[in-house]
Parts: structure tokens; C-alpha cells; sequence
């Protein structure tokens, strides 16, 4: 059994279906992020599993426990779920210290005085604000409020702890650093976690599976390399990074290796690609290859003995720092790829494109 199940989860907001019969397992201590573009539906689960919904339909466990059910009439209060939230806004009271905001749990829980001091330091502690203990919340800078908030959604042992897009409020530096802190700190304590976003990034340095979501729907769950490296469909493809995706036609299989017709519109002559994938497809099925900026080599002129050649003509370059992002066209589509940030190209200069069939997949609709 799952430490935390959802049963055909489903949530309507009138004649809107905002989840759609989702089902979802979570195991004991694993961080999982529901990912996807507003108004996907992943915020709703979140607030389904807190309590803060009522679901149309469906059920929801934890530790086997019904904490929600439409058929059995079940729907525990938030309270009485055990769980931990993390909100976007911090929620941090500036009337309070730190110490106080962070014991706020335990004492409405009515724990002893000594049992209060030892959890809350030890929470102060786990997140790096012991020395903090008694300063006001309006004194600390975004991000020790960010953690003044994990403390307290940690400090009573919750069952489960719910992230509702936490680090959207932080500037990019202070992001990327409470990423790394705050998986790390998951992980060292053990806790069962469910995060929300919409940044791709967060959702591939921090999770142990990743739920990507899309109208009220699962389009795939796996780790965050199967995500990437083998998206399910075209929409986790182009969500999840940047994906170059071209419209064909199969003609067939070999092995583990699709061969793909790629139509470039009127009076271009198709190209015939390879690429791995396509199982389930037959010969005749239309199919999208899919192959990323990164996995393209740019040549200025014809390789000899290549496959998967395309030849384009540069559109535009834009410097980026550490590469150069260089559109290109391709018949009716504009290809990118990331080439070296010394490289000089001039638009409209002719380019041939490569790429190895194994860095690209084909997929069905």
C-alpha cells in the first residue's frame, strides 16, 4: 500500500473539469511534484489532498487511512489530516518572532512548554535560522521567511507536507539556491512531500518522480530523466525544456529505431529522418519527431557520410552567455539549436544540421 493514494480524483468548478479522474501513488518519504501550466489542475489536487476541496468524485488515502471519499460520504477537515503546507506567500505573521511563528503549530496543538522548545529548535535548526530564534519575521530577508514557513510546516512531525509553488516569490539567485537546500533538507528528514510548480527546473533538480499535468489530466509520471530523455507525447516534450518538433508520416521500424517522412511544404522535397521511439505506431500513422536544441550539431558545410541531415538557412542568433541559441529554417519550420557562443554565422548563410537517431524520439499523438 502507498503512504498516499488518489482514486479517481475528480474535481469540477461548475461546468469546468478541473481534474479529470486522475490516480496517482506516492510512496513514504518521496518528494513528488505536480508539474504543468496554469490551470492544469495541479494546484486543485494539491488542495484536494489538503482538505481545502471537495472533490466530485474519487477518493483519497493516507497511511490507508480515508481522509476523502464522494461514495462513502468521508472528508476530513484540514486539521485533521496531519499535514504540513508551504504556501506561495509565506504566510509568516510579523507580529510574532521566529521562534513563536514556528511553535505557533504546537501550542494550538497544546503540546508542553519543554516539548515546544525542543521541537522548534530543532526545526530552527534544520532549516538554519537557530540564531535567528528571536528576531521579528518583518526583520528577515525572502528567503529565511521561506524557511521560517518549512520550519513550522515540519516542526510537528506532519504526515505529509504540501508545497504550493513556495519559491515563485524569490529572485532568480535565491531560487535556484533554495532549490538545492530544500531537497536536501526533504531528503535528510524523510518526509512524504507533494510540490507544486510550473518551473521545469524545480521539478527536475528536486523531485524524485515528477506528475506532469495538462487539462485536468496526467500526461506521464516518471523520474525526472525519463521526463526529459523520453517524454510520453508531444505537450511533455515541448513543456518540459524546449523540444524541435517536426510533423511526419512513418514508413516503418527497425529494431528500436523509427524511420520518419518529414514534409516540408510546397516544392521541398521531404526529408527522411531517423529516430528512436514510435513503438505502437504503424507504417502509414502520423508521428512527431521530437529532438532538442542541445542534441542538434550545426555544420557550415556538408558533412560527409551523415545521417539525419538537414539542410536550413540561419534566421537569427541570439547570444545567451554560455551558447549561442541559432534559429534556422527548414522548410516550413523554424529549427533551434545552441551552438558555441564563439560561432559566427550571418542570416540567410546556409547550414546543414545532425543529429544521432538516439538523441531523438518519435512519438504518437
Amino acid at each position: 500500500m502507498s503512504f498516499v493514494e488518489l482514486d479517481s480524483l475528480t474535481k469540477r468548478f461548475g461546468e469546468e473539469v478541473a481534474v479529470s479522474s486522475i490516480d496517482l501513488s506516492i510512496e513514504q518519504g518521496e518528494f513528488v511534484t505536480l508539474l504543468g501550466p496554469s490551470g492544469c489542475g495541479k494546484t486543485t489536487t494539491l488542495r484536494c489532498i489538503a482538505g481545502l476541496e471537495r472533490p466530485d468524485g474519487g477518493e483519497i488515502r493516507i497511511e490507508g487511512d480515508v481522509v476523502t471519499s464522494v461514495s462513502k460520504g468521508v472528508h476530513l477537515t484540514p486539521e485533521q489530516r496531519n499535514l504540513g503546507m508551504v504556501f506561495q506567500s509565506y504566510a509568516v505573521w510579523p507580529h510574532m518572532t521566529v521562534f513563536d511563528n514556528v511553535a505557533y503549530g504546537l501550542r494550538v496543538r497544546r503540546r508542553g512548554r519543554a516539548e515546544i522548545r525542543e521541537k522548534t529548535t530543532k526545526a530552527l535548526e534544520l532549516v538554519g535560522l537557530g540564531q535567528l530564534a528571536e528576531r521579528f519575521a518583518t526583520k528577515l530577508s525572502g528567503g529565511q521567511r521561506q524557511r521560517v514557513a518549512l520550519a513550522r510546516a515540519i516542526v510537528y512531525n506532519p504526515r505529509v507536507v504540501l508545497f504550493d509553488e513556495p519559491l515563485s516569490n524569490l529572485d532568480a539567485k535565491l531560487r535556484e539556491q533554495m532549490r538545492v537546500e530544500l531537497a536536501r533538507l526533504q531528503h535528510d528528514v524523510g518526509i512524504t512531500s507533494v510540490y507544486v510548480t510550473h518551473d521545469q527546473a524545480e521539478a527536475l533538480v528536486m523531485s524524485d518522480r515528477v506528475v506532469v499535468m495538462n487539462k485536468g489530466v496526467i500526461q506521464q509520471i516518471g523520474d525526472p530523466h525519463t521526463i526529459y530523455s523520453r517524454p510520453a507525447n508531444a505537450f511533455v516534450a515541448n513543456f518540459i525544456g524546449v523540444a524541435n518538433l517536426l510533423e511526419g508520416g512513418l514508413l516503418g521500424r527497425s529494431g528500436e529505431t523509427a524511420d520518419i517522412e518529414i514534409s516540408l511544404g510546397p516544392g521541398r522535397p521531404p526529408l527522411r529522418l531517423k529516430a528512436a521511439g514510435g513503438e505502437g505506431a504503424r507504417a502509414g500513422d502520423r508521428v512527431i519527431l521530437s529532438v532538442r536544441p542541445e542534441d542538434l550539431s550545426l555544420h557550415v558545410h556538408l558533412p560527409q557520410d551523415a545521417s539525419n541531415l538537414i539542410e536550413g538557412q540561419v534566421i537569427d542568433t541570439v547570444y545567451l552567455g554560455n551558447f549561442l541559441d541559432c534559429q534556422v529554417q527548414v522548410g516550413q519550420y523554424e529549427v533551434g539549436v545552441q551552438i558555441d557562443h564563439f560561432e559566427q554565422l550571418a542570416k540567410g548563410q546556409k547550414v546543414y544540421l545532425t543529429f544521432r537517431p538516439d538523441h531523438a524520439l518519435c512519438l504518437t499523438e
